[in-house]
Order: structure tokens, then C-alpha cells, then sequence
């Protein structure tokens, strides 16, 4: 595969759906340590309005479909994660508006867009063990990958692990933003459930664009 359609993309959206499905208890788990315990069911909420509006959105440029996707995640996932991912979709769907195919280029300056968003909305930096801990290597990997003219699946699966390895380097972090900023040295051990969901949907891309 060289290239992501339309379609690809809206098959990304239902596998995000199903990794949150999968993995509602565990991000449950992972923010009972360190915060509200309301990640897993937010993320479940706010994908199935997503998974909800696909049909819709058959027949939609990029752009459209990720826009589609962020103001639905805006709108019903509570806590920070509404924002904050809602914010992610609808940067990446003005960066790819009026696009029917993406490129490497074109997905890695969507994400790049999308994860800047992220950062502004939130006011964190890499190391305050956030879902940019995951996210930030990501972007990296994937614009080494394209200096290096690798090809499209490659890039994506070395994308997913820079972001699984950013995820489990949150472990060890003292948190300095959000909810678990408040428990201090304490939070230091717990791997974050943000970082983690953030893998998770890059990992779905990967799954999804690397067939």
C-alpha cells in the first residue's frame, strides 16, 4: 500500500472503535492509579459516536471525515480527552481537507498538525507523562521515515512502536499536567493512560494501513 484512501481511513475510525472496546477495562485500570478511572469509558463513549457516523461519512474527503470524527469526540468524551482528542481529529482534518488519498508526506504532516494541537490545547511538553509522550516520538518516526523514503506500511508500524516505547518510557515520570499533577511523586511508577489510548490509535492506523 502506498497511498491512504478515504476509505482506508474511515476502516482506521472502526479499529480505533474496537481498541477502545477492547481495551475499555485496562485504561480504566491504568487511570484508577493516577486519575478520575473515567479514561476507558470516555474513550469507549466517544468512538462509538464516532463508529456511529461512519456510514454517514462514506463517500467523504479525508479532511470531512476526520473533522466528522473530532467534533463527535469534542462533544462525548468527558474529562481532558474530549478536547484534547477532539482537537487532534480536527487539526489532522484541516490539514487533509479536500484530500481522497494520502500520501506518507501527507499523513506524517497531518499527524504533525494534529499532535501540535494537542500540545497548544494542553499546554504540556514531552516528559510531563502525557499522551504527547507517546505521540511526539511518533511524529519523529515518522519524518525519519520519510527522509529515509521508507515505504508507506514500514513508516507506519516504526511509528506505532516509537509511540509504544514513549508509552511505557511514562511509567517512570513524575505527571506535571492534568489530574494526576496532583498526586505528585506518587504518580511516578504508573504508566499513563493517555500516552496509552494515543498508542492505541496509532497502533490501529498501523494494523489498519499495513495490510
Amino acid at each position: 500500500m502506498e497511498t491512504i484512501s478515504s476509505e482506508n481511513v474511515l476502516a482506521w475510525l472502526g479499529a480505533c472503535a474496537a481498541a477502545m472496546a477492547e481495551n475499555r477495562d485496562y485504561l480504566i485500570d491504568l487511570d484508577a492509579a493516577i486519575g478520575d478511572a473515567d479514561h476507558g469509558a470516555n474513550m469507549d463513549r466517544g468512538f462509538k459516536a464516532v463508529l456511529d457516523k461512519l456510514p454517514g461519512l462514506a463517500g467523504s474527503d479525508i479532511g470531512a471525515i476526520l473533522k466528522a470524527a473530532g467534533m463527535t469526540l469534542v462533544s462525548t468524551v468527558g474529562g481532558a480527552g474530549g478536547p484534547l482528542y477532539g482537537t487532534f481529529f480536527l487539526q489532522a482534518g484541516m490539514r487533509t481537507a479536500g484530500k481522497s488519498e494520502l500520501s506518507l508526506t501527507d499523513w506524517t504532516d497531518a499527524l504533525q498538525a494534529a499532535v501540535e494541537g494537542v500540545r497548544q490545547r494542553g499546554k504540556a511538553v514531552a516528559g510531563d507523562k502525557t499522551m504527547l509522550d507517546a505521540l511526539l516520538p511518533a511524529v519523529q518516526a515518522l519524518q525519519y521515515a520519510q527522509e529515509s523514503q521508507t515505504a508507506l506500511p514500514l513508516a507506519l508500524r516504526e511509528s506505532a512502536e516509537a509511540a509504544r516505547q514513549g508509552m511505557q518510557a511514562t511509567i517512570p515520570l513524575v505527571a506535571r499536567k492534568g489530574r494526576a499533577s496532583y498526586l505528585g511523586e506518587r504518580s511516578a511508577g504508573h504508566q499513563d493512560p493517555g500516552a496509552t489510548s494515543s498508542y492505541l490509535i496509532l497502533k490501529a492506523a498501523a494494523d489498519t494501513w499495513s495490510e
